[in-house]
């Protein structure tokens, strides 16, 4: 797939302006030579904006498919798009509730996120990792609860070892954390690593705790149930529940819950895959095709 980065870096104004010049001229470019059947936007902001401009121009059908932030309030682009039902593509139920809440607009499709299975090495059963977390180190993902939690779940399992993958502004203040709840020999930090790497830690865990405060569907944790863990959220991005995710409604109930999966000698580590990438590929197509 051909990727055409334009560098925008967030700047307003002037270059703001030719910036969006630059991206209707190269629009036209590729429709002029290939002639484009559909157009794709990735949440709902200024790159859908001038997607379906372009699309209302030429007659090209344009999708907006909504992933997360996008659909909270504070987010002006709806108002500015007017997009129909039709023309929305929501990752989660959650989302389709959110943004019809905040925007006074249902849409009209949902198709969630898939794994691509074959990314995946062989189950070994060995699962070394007792609590796994990973994301950018960032205030929406609280990772301070984590570390927290970690901290609560230590009295009661004294040797429990903790991992937590990612990097960000929040780094300083987590290592300070950890030093505080005297946890450095529970938790390990390893910075951002490789995807690959990722589910390879995964594929060790016997719990991924997600503890952002926000989520529209978090794609790790479709990962980490393939990866034979078991999930705990805060957020419900479905709602029919999903095998081994498990939904916490604060943070001592995912601390409970954490400790009792951990405790439980019947507690099975099996591949749980609720959506694949190629289900999601087709429902979409299907958007373009009807």
């Amino acid at each position: 797939m051909t990727v055409i980065p334009f560098s925008g870096r967030n700047k307003g104004g002037l270059s703001r302006f030719l910036l969006r010049k630059k991206i209707n001229a190269t629009l036209k470019e590729i429709h002029t030579a290939n002639k484009i059947s559909g157009l794709l936007s990735f949440w709902c902001n200024e790159c859908a904006w001038i997607a379906k401009h372009f699309g209302d121009t030429y007659g090209i059908k344009h999708y907006c498919w909504i992933l997360g932030q996008d659909a909270r309030k504070e987010n002006k682009y709806p108002q500015k798009l007017r997009p129909k039902p039709d023309e929305l593509v929501a990752l989660s139920d959650f989302l389709q509730d959110e943004f019809e809440k905040n925007h006074r607009i249902r849409p009209l499709h949902m198709i969630p996120p898939g794994i691509d299975t074959k990314q995946f090495q062989p189950l070994s059963g060995e699962k070394g990792i007792d609590i796994l977390a990973s994301g950018s180190l960032i205030a929406l993902k609280q990772y301070d609860i984590f570390l927290q939690a970690v901290d609560e779940i230590k009295k009661q399992i004294p040797l429990v070892k903790a991992v937590l993958i990612g990097d960000g502004p929040e780094k300083k203040k987590l290592q300070g954390l950890i030093a505080k709840l005297d946890l450095q020999s529970n938790v390990t930090l390893t910075g951002e690593l490789p995807h690959a790497k990722v589910l390879q830690w995964m594929q060790q865990s016997k719990t991924f705790l997600h503890t952002s405060s926000y989520d529209g569907f978090g794609v790790v944790c479709i990962e980490a149930l393939h990866a034979g863990a078991h999930v705990v959220s805060f957020v419900k991005p479905m709602y029919s529940d999903i095998q081994n995710w498990q939904i916490a409604g604060n943070k001592e109930d995912m601390i409970q819950k954490t400790v009792t999966i951990l405790n439980n000698p019947d507690t099975r580590y099996i591949r749980v895959t609720p959506f694949e990438l190629k289900d999601s590929v087709e429902k979409m197509m299907q958007l373009f095709i009807s």
